[in-house]
């Protein structure tokens, strides 16, 4: 199934997705309204309203290894960052590029959302917390994130993580491709069973210590190929089963 979140007619609306109809409904998870819209009629938005945005750097080898890292000793745990509600934007939207950067990238990922408070997951149950999957642009000022402290301006600045098109929520995330295109052309083309972290073991891992709340998202790691972003260029995002995530920088 489809969850997809719109504007129509002024307001916020979650629905699912059929064809190119969405089917209103009365919540993220809740019974359709008996409302329905063209999806030609309707501006999407973020699928998903988090209270925080967990990303994970440097989960791909090939990826380790063209920023110019080391990868003898492949990290032993996953390495986390944050990015806020703030951070979010809409697929089709425009990203104008940072007036205070002078090497903006760009990164694919698969993100996922997770449908209930989650705390000390397992193996056994950590699949269950997810709502849906869903693909991602991990928007990043590559000149800040090597000059600063933290990377919170880098990563974090207001729209750097569009989202969407939707959620996917019947999909085993085991053995994904990952692709970026950037004006038409292939820059990134991955699969997520290259992953060093999967999203199990990111989700074990990251509820020892955090409580992931319903709407969080998570971020996976991006595969390798990422590069510098022009004003106009048009990026595309596919996660295999999922769709297209398409931002424009301005």
């Amino acid at each position: 199934m489809k969850i997809v979140r719109v504007e129509h007619q002024g307001a916020a609306h979650w629905g699912q997705l059929e064809d190119q109809t969405v089917y209103l409904t009365g919540g993220v998870t809740g019974a359709r309204t008996g409302e329905s819209v063209a999806l030609s009629a309707v501006r999407l938005l973020p699928p998903a309203e988090p209270s925080k945005i967990v990303c994970v750097g440097r989960n791909y080898l090939d990826h380790i290894r063209e920023m110019g890292n080391a990868t003898g000793n492949l990290p032993t745990e996953p390495g986390i960052f944050l990015k806020g509600p703030n951070a979010l934007a809409e697929p089709g939207g425009t990203v104008e590029y940072p007036a205070w950067s002078d090497n903006f990238h760009f990164e694919g990922e698969l993100a996922l959302v997770i449908g209930q408070q989650a705390r000390d997951l397992t193996s056994g149950n950590a699949l269950a917390a997810v709502l849906g999957y869903t693909c991602a642009l991990d928007l990043t000022a590559r000149d800040k994130q090597k000059s600063d402290l933290q990377w919170f301006r880098a990563k974090a600045a207001d729209r750097f993580c569009p989202l969407g098109p939707w959620l996917e929520t019947q999909l085993d995330p085991a053995d994904l491709r990952v692709q970026t295109r950037i004006n038409g052309e292939t820059r990134q083309d991955g699969l997520t069973s290259h992953m060093i972290f999967d999203v199990v073991q990111i989700l074990v891992y990251l509820t020892r210590f955090v409580t992931l709340e319903a709407g969080d998202v998570v971020l996976t790691g991006t595969p390798e190929g990422v590069g510098p972003l022009q004003k106009g260029d048009r990026v595309e995002v596919e996660v295999q089963g999922i769709g297209v995530l398409e931002t424009l920088i301005g």
